[in-house]
């Protein structure tokens, strides 16, 4: 409990941070500084260099309307009596700050798009977690960070990029940037061959209207991760998450006349048609995704950070030992 407690509290404290101090790069000094004071967990961290030499062009377009750089965070926790098992992967969306990029967001509460990191705090909060109780089950975690920013130099509605799986998309809403920097994560990560990957975001306001902030969403192509990450959240009873549909209907709605697709597929289920898109990029692997957008803060005078889904991990982890 203390373990589980304290990477909750970690993933507040990062989610909290304002975004003139919470940047990429100091995400990725947190990750490096956690990997020097701890044996288990080992640190890399593509640069935009590194992420253009293997052609991200989806996360680094993100990027680009910002001054600050991208950063690309690797981290292996891999306990020593575990090098023969297959890692889990946990893949959080990093966005420090959200303007939405040329397509604007309105002003109002627009400061609090500072928790568009949720899902990257999550996951250091669950590497602390399982470092603390020395799980058995060794984890792999991709974080891309970056800032979502208008300029001169920033992605424009109507520009065609091309992901790291060579996949083209038409970007229509420069807003639905979350979905560009995870699809390039999540064909990153077929490198390390992972048992399962599990993708966390703050990823869609349609997905607050859908189920408020009382159930992450959950989508996945395989229905026995689906069924474990909704049992763990149950066992949790206050980090619980939904199952969603991936229907191919909803796929149809991200067509494009320019590109292999558009980052968004119109104002109908949108949490659904975001997952549709990540899941193009996931066909090899056993995924799932947890829509976070409602859960991870609260809103009003006190607003906050809440931790999720950092419990609701941690159980499905320990489920697995």
């Amino acid at each position: 409990g203390k373990a589980i407690g304290l990477g909750i509290n970690y993933a507040k404290t990062l989610g909290n941070l304002p975004p003139n101090q919470c940047t990429p790069s100091f995400l990725a000094s947190e990750a490096k500084t956690f990997a020097r004071e701890h044996d288990t967990v080992t640190t890399d961290i593509l640069d935009q260099s590194a992420m253009q030499a293997l052609g991200m062009g989806a996360l680094l377009a993100v990027s680009a309307g910002s001054h600050e750089p991208p950063q690309c965070i690797v981290m292996h926790y891999q306990p020593p009596e575990c090098e023969d098992i297959k890692p889990i992967a946990l893949i959080g969306k990093g966005v420090t700050f959200d303007a939405g990029g040329i397509s604007l967001k309105p002003a109002a509460k627009m400061d609090e798009m500072k928790y568009d990191m949720c899902g990257a705090a999550a996951v250091f909060g669950v590497i602390q977690a399982a470092v603390r109780l020395n799980l058995k089950v060794p984890l792999v975690a991709i974080i891309p960070a970056v800032e979502n920013l208008p300029s001169g130099t920033a992605v424009k509605p109507g520009d065609v990029i091309t992901s790291l799986s060579g996949q083209t998309i038409e970007v229509l809403n420069t807003d639905a940037e979350g979905r560009l920097i995870l699809c390039d994560a999540i064909s990153y990560v077929e490198r390390f061959e992972p048992q399962a990957v599990i993708d966390i975001a703050t990823l869609t306001g349609a997905c607050v209207v859908a189920l408020g902030k009382h159930a992450s969403g959950l989508f996945s192509n395989d229905d026995s991760l689906r069924t474990q990450l909704a049992t763990a959240g149950e066992q949790t009873q206050t980090d619980r998450a939904w199952p969603m549909p991936l229907w191919s209907e909803y796929d149809e709605q991200l067509k494009s006349p320019f590109a292999d697709m558009a980052n968004i597929g119109g104002p109908e289920a949108g949490s659904i048609t975001a997952a549709c898109f990540l899941a193009r990029f996931a066909k090899n692997l056993s995924w799932a995704h947890l829509d976070i957008a409602g859960t991870a803060w609260q809103s009003g005078a006190q607003k906050s950070a809440t931790g999720r889904p950092v419990a609701l991990l941690m159980q499905y982890l320990r489920n697995q030992t």
